[in-house]
């Protein structure tokens, strides 16, 4: 099949907080689209769902955007790690993160910032268990899990106290 065959789809989508219109072959993932958008946040690591390096939310969800269809993110709010802050500061997150040194490469750190803003989101106070399976779907080979679980613990429990 030549290149020019390949048919595109015009869609809109929902990228932290803002429309953008591009065109999408059927068969392009999200995490893709994203990347050639300039969203660079999201990686691309091991393309089997199974390292979280790609974790954005959709529609307040933490999902590997290495195996969804762009299309398919049509409609729905797509949040990335490059939206997260507000007015150039970083989100009470990614500050406990630092706090607690839960990074070193920073490879895995925005999809683990992200599963961890989608579980806090929806279980405003998570217990150890909570976060390590939020979490399983995201995996880190620089720093350990105890800083990154104890980010994520002590950040929900400030929000707690707002």
């Amino acid at each position: 099949m030549k290149t020019e065959d390949v048919t595109v789809e015009r869609v809109e989508l929902q990228i932290n907080g803002e429309t953008i219109s591009v065109d999408v072959k059927p068969a392009a993932l999200l995490l893709d689209v994203l990347r050639e958008l300039g969203l660079q946040g999201a990686k691309r690591g091991c393309e089997t769902s199974h390292c979280g390096a790609c974790t954005v939310l959709l529609d307040g969800r933490a999902v590997h955007s290495c195996v969804v269809l762009a299309l398919r993110a049509e409609g729905k709010e797509i949040a990335t790690i490059e939206g997260l802050g507000a007015d150039g500061e970083l989100h009470d997150l990614q500050k406990y993160f630092l706090k607690f040194g839960a990074l070193q490469c920073g490879y895995c750190t925005p999809g683990m910032i992200l599963a961890g803003k989608a579980l806090v989101d929806h279980n405003p106070k998570p217990t150890l268990q909570d976060v390590r399976t939020a979490l399983d779907g995201n995996l880190c080979r620089c720093t350990g899990y105890t800083s990154i679980f104890n980010a994520v613990l002590a950040y929900a429990e400030s929000r707690g106290k707002e």
